[in-house]
């Protein structure tokens, strides 16, 4: 999979360290990766593992000073959805979902999600509950309308000690998800 641009956005949740694994199939495969924390990632993970996967600085902020897209007049958001092949979000909040359905553009993810025109895949991943609302699965269908591919969630084990569906899509799936997405 060389020469691929791909952009990695990691939401809040446990689920968050699976996100490293998958950075790191995607950097050994060849990709360039670029990856979007939200502010409540970084409760989970640290920026430094992304950085030290990609050899790329993280991008948090739609006005960062330093990394890809930093220099371009209109935001980070822009230069980075002109250059990607492909945007996964992995794992993708609840919060997530509904901003991506709704349109809110409130952060750098956020905003990058509504400026890219490319292929999105997205992986959720919660409790139980949460994914089996109805609100969320009306976001999840509408993201599926507006043409995002979704992975998952299994089922599993989960952190809050149930089993239950809501369980990130292991990054080995993920990632074959990927290539078959840039393949096509």
């Amino acid at each position: 999979m060389p020469n691929h641009e791909i952009i990695l956005g990691v939401t809040g949740g446990i689920a968050a360290y699976k996100s490293a694994a998958l950075c790191s199939l995607a950097v050994q495969s060849g990709c360039d990766v670029t990856v979007v924390m939200t502010d409540a990632a970084t409760r989970f993970v640290g920026p430094a593992t992304f950085a030290a996967l990609t050899g790329r600085a993280v991008r948090r902020h739609v006005f960062d000073t330093d990394g890809p897209g930093a220099s371009h007049p209109l935001g980070a958001h822009i230069e980075l959805a002109r250059e990607a092949s492909l945007l996964c979000v992995a794992p993708a909040s609840a919060s997530f979902l509904a901003k991506a359905a709704h349109g809110l553009a409130d952060d750098l993810l956020s905003t990058l999600y509504l400026s890219f025109t490319g292929k999105v895949l997205i992986a959720p991943a919660m409790n139980t509950e949460m994914w089996n609302k109805p609100v969320v699965q009306r976001n999840v269908a509408q993201l599926q309308a507006d043409g995002a591919d979704i992975i998952g969630p299994d089922s599993g084990w989960l952190s809050c000690r149930d089993t239950g569906a809501g369980r990130m899509s292991s990054p080995e799936a993920i990632w074959e998800r990927i290539q078959a997405t840039l393949a096509s």
